[in-house]
Formats: structure tokens, sequence, C-alpha cells
């Protein structure tokens, strides 16, 4: 009979222990739901003040980079077709993708239409395209359909390429 009644004992205490804890939980639940609204509240109160500092920086950073492109007197066209974006895709959404700058890495196999000279090219990583024509002109040497010679003149301007 003495352990039933310890046992019943630490059921009744672990039932109490339990029952604070829920109690606490529900505290921390509604102190967190009150300083949530206070957070929100406060944001909704100074919205227009974080649009108009979020639009000043757009436009401090539009001239700034207005200003380096004039002091280089180069175009955006220039800019962009220089050395630090050669090979790389360039990519600016505003609404849609809530002012974003996409520059993809120079190894990105991603590919970019753009018009140039009537014609459009697809820009692709260099190693692609190197794999590529030399398994074709591997495929056209197994199936003799070009010469050994062929085979290493076309190779020598894939690798100059």
């Amino acid at each position: 009979m003495a352990l039933n009644k310890k046992e019943k004992e630490e059921s009744h205490l672990k039932s109490v222990l339990m029952a604070y804890l829920i109690l606490v939980l529900h505290v921390v639940l509604i102190t967190g739901l009150v300083l949530l609204v206070i957070f929100f509240r406060g944001i909704i109160n100074y919205m227009i003040w974080i649009f108009i500092a979020g639009t000043a920086a757009i436009v401090a950073s539009a001239y700034h980079f207005y200003k380096r492109m004039k002091m280089e007197g180069k175009t955006l066209r220039e800019i962009l077709n220089s050395r630090r974006f050669g090979g790389r895709t360039v990519e600016v959404n505003l609404l849609g993708g809530l002012a974003s700058l996409k520059i993809s890495g120079s190894n990105d196999p991603a590919a970019l239409e753009t018009p140039s000279s009537g014609q459009f090219k697809q820009l692709e990583d260099p190693n692609i395209i190197h794999n590529r024509e030399f398994s074709e002109l591997v495929r056209l040497l197994e199936n003799n359909l070009i010469t050994l010679d062929e085979y290493n003149r076309f190779k020598e301007q894939i690798l100059k390429s």
C-alpha cells in the first residue's frame, strides 16, 4: 500500500507540474502575441517613413551608378559588355522581383537571348560548347566520316576559340 500511495503522490505532482507548465506556456504565448501586435503596429505607424527611406536608398544607388557611368564615359551597354560581366548573364527585375538584380556566375550554363545585329545569341559556358564540339568530332572520326588530318585541324580550331 505504501508504494501505491507514493505513486499516487508522484502522479499528482506530475499533473500539477504539467498544469503549471501549460499555464506558463499560455502566458508566454499571450505575451508574444502582445509584443507582435505592438511591433507591427509600430511598423504600420512608420510605414510611410520606411517606404521613403527605401525609395531614397534606391534613388541614391541609381544616382551613384549613373554618376560612375558618366565619369567613366561609358554607356550601359559598354559597361555590361566589359570584362567584369563577360560571359555572365545579367537579369534585372523591378516590381516582379521586387527590385532584384541577378548576375550569374562565370560557369553558369544559363542562357540569355539578346538581339545583336539582327541575330539572337545564346550565352553558354565555353567549356560546355568545347565538350560538345569535341564529342561530335570524335563521333565523326570513329564513324570514319573525317580523316585523322581533318580531325587534328578541327581540334586546333576548337582549341583556338
